[in-house]
């Protein structure tokens, strides 16, 4: 097969499960998760397959789709190292996601729309990673903007699952608002919306990147990976089924905001850098500290996922790109692990989400507790785990560019993410040590059982294997012939290690990955800066030990200290805040447009003279209102109006 049929097939296979069991199965049940499963199996098989047989020399195939005048809107493929890893990261990871979903969704009656929902949301993914120019990339970013509408309002006759969806859509829409408006200056500018083009333009001198042009363009990703200030979405959109969360708010879409800037990486000049550096940095420590706030379990994971995208905007905003998409990938790992154990636990307990009501989980399920806890060290960094060689060298990397004297502002990258860092032992530690040991803290965790098959399986290989080894690759464990590098294909390596180059001699940042990152730290000579990462994991796991307890039936945070608590709960009252603004603002200034509309519009452009008629019959239909009173008053406006007349002052 020819690579565009392979990456044609790949792309559509799960936009063709969708088409059937929309017509064929939405009451299909086992037999839509079927066909889902089967489809995200074909996804999985067909990604690396071509990963292992591609060559490494970039792939774009584009075609005109429509056609207005001079003006035209391409669809094709850009497919290179960057997109390598992140098709292996959607294929594979959604792969097991599917798999876990037949077991979790078992009791659903709404099953065919949610495996719909799966399928159109993997066509929709899968877009913008193959996708060679902006508008393209616009185009699935609203399809993926729908699929997680529906998957969240899944439980759409639960209240908050329906305002959850609408939130989401709605906070998107702003970012993309952004977005949009910097796709058409970016075509304007550029003459063209091919990635390609425009990357060799800016490479070559013969155009420039434009600081306007990428911070709109960085709205998207705000919107997407829940950045500051439209944060607000992620924690709600828990009100989806469980798997929904793992493959849309831990491993895909929140990702995909990482991965297009990643793709635009030669569009952003130094301002809009160090404002991706200071928003990652600010809100890797932010998140942390809401963590610490929440007593539902899924709550608490989703800030943790804020944060961790603080840490990849971090990586962005320090010049490594590569780097950043390599913390995507193992991010991807143990955060779909933790979600999905998650699932498990609130399944064996019978949907409960509250914390402090499980305890002791560890001996009535060994294999979601083996899971958890692999997935919380790799989180936190602990050494030779997935989460150590990417978290750690973001860190490490920030001060290392601040000893080389290029700026206060990664002096300060260094501490937030370091305190970062200790915030993901607190939350984590508090979580396992809460949910997994002591004693049950309720009739439903007492009656807890390990998950079935289907959900089990995932979390070994998700859990126990690639949430800890997926790093191992920067040892050059290299076998199959080289085609595979530790647990994962080469190719997708390749991009997490040298991102698009290296450190130029005269040390300036021209877009890096690990390898250059890891220099960056070597040449500081500062390995106090590990021994400080490994006594923030340490001193967080400890603290959580003793503070919270085994198996606490109450949040020791809460009682202690409810101010601070209340500060954490309510993530700084941005909800508040906006509510406020919607209320107040918006919905008062949406009135007085609409009153104009009525009036001048509706009115008097469109009716004319009949409008003026019709408005003068209003007022005077309204002073005949049979009340004696009111005709009392508009007798007294009459003789004080005609008094004025009579003695000339009007």
């Amino acid at each position: 097969m020819e690579p565009s049929q392979i990456l044609t097939t790949i792309l559509l296979a799960p936009l063709v499960s969708a088409a059937i069991i929309c017509l064929f199965l939405r009451r299909g049940g086992y037999a839509a998760a079927a066909v889902s499963v089967v489809a995200a199996g074909v996804i999985m098989v067909l990604s690396l397959y071509w990963l292992l047989i591609w060559d490494g020399v970039t792939v774009h195939y584009s075609t005109t789709w429509l056609q207005f005048g001079s003006f035209h809107i391409d669809i094709g493929y850009l497919f290179n190292y960057e997109a390598a890893t992140m098709l292996f990261i959607v294929a594979f990871v959604g792969f097991w996601i599917h798999f876990f979903s037949v077991g979790y969704m078992d009791d659903d009656k709404n099953k065919g729309r949610f495996f719909g929902g799966l399928s159109i949301f993997m066509f929709s993914m899968l877009g913008i990673v193959l996708a060679d120019n902006l508008f393209m990339i616009f185009i699935f970013w609203e399809l993926v903007g729908f699929s997680s509408y529906m998957l969240i309002a899944h439980y759409w006759d639960k209240g908050f699952a329906a305002d959850a969806s609408k939130k989401a859509f709605i906070v998107n829409r702003i970012g993309d608002f952004g977005f949009l408006i910097g796709i058409v200056w970016a075509y304007h500018y550029y003459g063209t919306a091919d990635l390609s083009t425009i990357t060799k333009m800016i490479q070559s001198g013969s155009a420039d990147a434009l600081t306007g042009i990428g911070l709109l363009l960085m709205c998207g990703f705000v919107g997407k990976s829940a950045q500051f200030p439209l944060q607000v979405w992620l924690t709600d959109a828990m009100a989806g089924p469980t798997p929904v969360s793992a493959l849309i708010h831990a491993a895909t879409m929140v990702a995909a905001g990482i991965f297009f800037m990643v793709r635009i990486f030669f569009m952003l000049t130094p301002f809009a850098l160090e404002w991706i550096l200071w928003s990652g940095a600010i809100m890797t420590t932010f998140a942390g500290f809401c963590a610490l706030g929440q007593t539902d379990i899924k709550k608490s994971l989703a800030y943790s996922t804020l944060a961790h995208l603080g840490y990849m905007a971090t990586a962005i905003g320090l010049g490594f790109p590569g780097l950043a998409i390599m913390h995507m990938a193992m991010h991807a790992c143990f955060k779909a692990t933790l979600f999905l154990c998650s699932g498990s636990v609130i399944h064996a307990c019978h949907h409960e989400q509250d914390m402090f009501k499980m305890g002791g989980l560890f001996k009535k399920m060994p294999i979601t507790g083996i899971a958890f806890f692999v997935a919380t060290l790799s989180i936190s960094a602990v050494p030779f785990t997935a989460g150590y060689y990417s978290k750690d060298t973001i860190i490490a990397s920030s001060w290392g560019l601040y000893a080389q004297g290029l700026g206060d502002q990664y002096l300060w990258a260094f501490i937030l993410t370091m305190v970062g860092a200790l915030l993901t032992a607190l939350y984590m530690g508090r979580m396992f040590f809460v949910v997994f040991l002591g004693k049950p803290n309720s009739e439903k965790a007492e009656h807890a059982k390990e998950s079935s098959f289907w959900m089990f399986v995932p979390l070994i290989v998700l859990g126990w294997c690639l949430s800890l080894g997926a790093g191992w690759f920067v040892y050059d464990m290299n076998w199959a012939n080289g085609e595979m590098n530790a647990m994962l294909p080469s190719d997708t390596a390749t991009f997490m290690v040298d991102g698009y180059d290296k450190l130029s001699d005269d040390h300036n940042l021209v877009g890096g990955g690990w390898a250059a990152a890891h220099h960056v730290y070597e040449e500081a000579h500062a390995p106090w800066v590990e021994w400080i990462s490994y006594a923030c994991i340490l001193g967080g796991f400890v603290f959580t030990f003793f503070f919270y307890g085994l198996g606490a039936s109450e949040d020791r945070l809460q009682k202690k200290f409810p101010s601070i608590y209340k500060v954490f709960e309510r993530h700084g009252w941005f909800d508040d805040l906006y509510d406020w603004y919607v209320a107040k603002v918006q919905q008062r200034f949406a009135d007085f447009i609409g009153f104009l509309d009525l009036i001048l519009i509706s009115g008097l452009a469109v009716r004319g003279t009949a409008g003026v008629t019709g408005l003068v019959g209003l007022v005077c239909r309204s002073l005949h209102v049979g009340s004696l009173h009111a005709y009392v008053y508009w007798f007294l406006l009459g003789v004080i109006i005609f008094g004025a007349f009579a003695l000339g002052l009007l």
